[in-house]
Formats: C-alpha cells, structure tokens, sequence
C-alpha cells in the first residue's frame, strides 16, 4: 500500500454494536429456551424480510425527499419507498392479509430478528435491536390475551426468573372510559394523564395527584407540568388508579374474564396480575395490554438501587391487519427485548455460559506432515468432534498452544518425529493445563512441563479425545 493513501479508521457506526462468539452463544441458547416454550403452545416460526413497503410499516412519505420519520428508507428502481423494519407486528400484518386464504385462523406464530430505529441513540438506546414476538391473529375473545400473559410468565420460568417477575395486566377501554367519564377529551391532555398513571410506582399516588393537576417540582427543582385537571377529574383517575374501575365497562369485564382464566389455570397474583397503572402504547392496543415486569433491584447510572422493569410487553391490536382488509380482523401478541432480557439474565446468573468451547486443534509440528495432521483433523470431524489443523505461520509450540488457548479449545493434538515414528501422538487437556500451558515458550520448556498431557496410539485418537471431552 503506498504510504499516501489513507487508512480508514475502523469504527462501527452509532447506535450499533458488535456481537462475539460468547455473547451468540449464550443468547442463543436463551432463545432456544424461550422457543420450546412457544412451540409446547402451539405457536409456529414464519420469517418476513427486513424490508418492507413503507406504506406497509404504516410510516408515510414526510415532506421531504424521503421517508425519515423515525425509519431508515430506500428507494426502489421502480421509485417505491422501502424501509427497514421498525418492529416485527406490522410485517406480521402484511403477511397474514397477503396469504389470508391459504393461513389457517387463528393463525398462531413467533417471529425473531431485528429491527431498525432511526432515532437518536444513547445509553442502552440502539438503532439496531433484537424482538421476539409471539401473536395469535384472528381470535377475537380474551382466551387469547390470557394465553398471551401465561405464555409470558411460562417463559420467565423456564429462563430461571421464577419469583423475580409478574406479568402485569391493563385494558386500553378501562382507562378509556375513565378519560371519558372525566370528560378529558384532547390527546394533548390525554396524553399527560396517562403519563402520569405511568409514574404511579416512581411517585405514588401523591406524586400522580401533582401530575395530574398544575404539575410537580422534583428534588432538583425541575417542574414537570401537569394534566390541569379539576379536582373532580383527578379524583376519578385517582379511584382508577386505587383499584376502583368504572361499573360495569367492557374493559373490566373483559379482565375479570381473563382473571377467571388465570385462577383456573394456577396463575395466582405472584405470577400476572390485573394492575391499573399500565398504560402501555395506548394510541396503539385497542384492549387489553400487558408488560412483563423483572422485581430485582440492580443500581442505575447514578448508584441508586432501582426495579430492572420491563423486559417486555404487548397487547390487543385490533385494527392493524385491518388496514390492509375490509373486514375486521382480532390480533393480539408481546414483544420481548432480547437484549435487555439478556442482561437481565446475566445479572442473575441465568444467562448461561460466556464463551462457548472452541475446537481440538492439531498442531503444525513439521510443515513437510500437513497431509497427516489434516488427516487427523478429517477424523475427529467424522466423528462429530469440533477440530481445525492450525493454520498460522509459526512453527512455535508455545504459540501454537497459546491460539489453541485464545479459541478456549478443550485439548490440542501433537504429533512431532517421535511420536511419528513410534505410532503415537500426545494429547494435551487445556482445561486441566491451562495456566501453565500460557507460561510455555519453546520446544524444551513444553517437554518438560507437559501440563494435562498424555499419549494415545494413533489409530486410538477419536477414541482417547472423545473420553477426554466427556470427563472435562
């Protein structure tokens, strides 16, 4: 390369990260749990692109050159806008409208991938993140959302969170008619209330009672302005917010329905609950709504000791498949955040392991035995057995052994003239020998220290590496 031209600075763009082997692996094996739990429900995979339609994503043309209202966006030769997927309901939507006559109704799926947000990003705020949705479209009775909430909390189980969570259950008409009974009837103010009922575990129904009047100034002097509503309207969101819903309303019934459902499937309070501080993506869910709530307190950016929160959530979406069919079509489903689950499992030691074990590798003692040393490695793979032939320019045992050590392989394989001669190779536990291997420089040193190392004949390799890696 001549030394004029410019080397470009490897950095990954903002809002993204890179994924490692270890990190793969132990989400991974965390979706492969919560798969097993979806798949004993019914529920089957379907996988829609990363692009779709902007129009079908429900984001419109802004007035500009192009669609950049929160979506990353492209234009097709034919002069469509297409975009990058926000979330996985509204692919979900466009594909149970495109093959409605062929899907059979209900239609019960899972979906897992990413999804894009072209937003500022900042702490723990990605433009690129991973979802795991479930939904069942075309059931249009609370039976559904009640298995949606039971298969939350049956995944919370088997991720090892038993105790530390609750699936917390609202309905979008409850606090509808309770806005309206309060006579608020601008989305602006709204808007404000429903924040509000959503600081009800911060503040406490003092706090809420500020919010929902002039406003309230926190301990640093900043005020949050309030609703402006009459003492007559506070008092009717604060009755709601007591556990004291509106008689005879369509969204309490539908939730005392669900409630039977959880009694009689053995889902007591500790585990879903009806909570009337959700307030959840409202302009969005036309019923019930649900978040799955983790109850262990982790320290916050400043060291205070706070509740993890949501990991996840969803609800009723009746009228989303309906912009693409005239006739009205139920949905309902949750979305888990993988990552924030993820950590959340970390913290908790469920997580699983961080490194994942690499492969036995066959070391390069004599570059003129490569066809050998690949034949060994051919062996091992037949027999199932994660192995490679190492492939870099160094004839350094200790080097060698220290690649074999970065992969976090279980055991290398050597065979030099000696062994050759005499039918045999020598096998070294890195598991057993790790620390001392990383200490050996040369050919004299390894001899003498040979930590973990034992010889097998030749034609016993598959056999002695197999019984090595069930006994480690």
């Amino acid at each position: 390369m001549s030394e004029k031209t410019k080397l470009i600075t490897p950095r990954l763009p903002r809002g993204f990260e890179d994924r490692t082997p270890g990190e793969i692996a132990a989400v991974g094996a965390m979706i492969d749990k919560i798969k097993q739990v979806y798949q004993r429900y019914g529920f089957d995979p379907v996988e829609t692109p990363l692009l779709e339609y902007t129009e079908t994503l429900g984001k419109f043309l802004p007035d500009t050159d192009r669609p950049n209202a929160g979506v990353f966006s492209l234009q097709d030769d034919d002069e469509q806008w297409m975009s990058l997927r926000y979330d996985l309901t509204a692919p979900l939507a466009r594909y149970f409208a495109e093959n409605f006559e062929t899907l059979p109704k209900p239609y019960r799926s899972y979906r897992q991938g990413y999804v894009f947000r072209n937003e500022k990003p900042g702490p723990g705020r990605f433009r690129q993140f991973m979802q795991f949705d479930a939904d069942t479209v075309g059931a249009p009775g609370p039976e559904a959302d009640a298995e949606m909430c039971m298969m939350m909390a049956d995944v919370m189980d088997a991720l090892g969170l038993a105790g530390q969570y609750v699936v917390r259950v609202n309905n979008r008409k409850v606090l509808d008619g309770v806005l309206e009974a309060a006579g608020i009837t601008s989305d602006e103010q709204k808007l404000t209330v429903l924040r509000a009922i959503d600081k009800l575990d911060k503040f406490g129904p003092e706090g809420v009672k500020l919010l929902l009047g002039a406003g309230r100034k926190d301990e640093s002097g900043d005020f949050t302005k309030g609703a402006g509503l009459s003492d007559a309207q506070a008092g009717l969101v604060l009755d709601y917010v007591a556990g004291k819903p509106p008689a005879d309303n369509a969204g309490v019934n539908e939730l005392a329905a669900m409630q039977t459902l959880f009694d009689a499937a053995g889902y007591g309070p500790d585990r879903i609950k009806i909570d009337p501080s959700v307030v959840r993506g409202l302009e969005y869910y036309t019923g019930p709504v649900f978040e799955i709530e983790l109850t262990f307190k982790v320290q916050n950016e400043k060291g205070q000791d706070v509740v993890f929160g949501s990991v996840g959530g969803g609800g009723r979406y009746d009228g989303l498949v309906s912009r693409f069919r005239r006739e009205p079509v139920p949905a309902t489903g949750f979305s888990i955040g993988v990552s924030r689950l993820a950590h959340a499992l970390k913290l908790t030691g469920n997580l699983g392991a961080a490194e994942p074990v690499g492969p036995v590798v066959v070391l390069v003692m004599d570059k003129d035995q490569t066809a050998r040393y690949q034949a060994m490695v051919s062996e091992l793979r037949q027999a199932g057995i994660r192995a490679e032939m190492f492939l870099g320019s160094t004839k350094n045992f200790g080097k060698q052994v220290a690649y074999a050590d970065k992969r976090n392989s279980p055991a290398v394989v050597i065979e030099g003239s000696q062994e050759r001669e005499t039918g045999i190779v020598q096998i070294k536990d890195l598991v057993a020998g790790k620390e001392a291997a990383r200490a050996i420089t040369d050919n004299a040193e390894w001899k003498a220290a040979r930590p973990g190392q034992f010889e097998a004949k030749r034609g016993d390799l598959v056999a002695a590496v197999q019984k090595l890696l069930s006994e480690q």
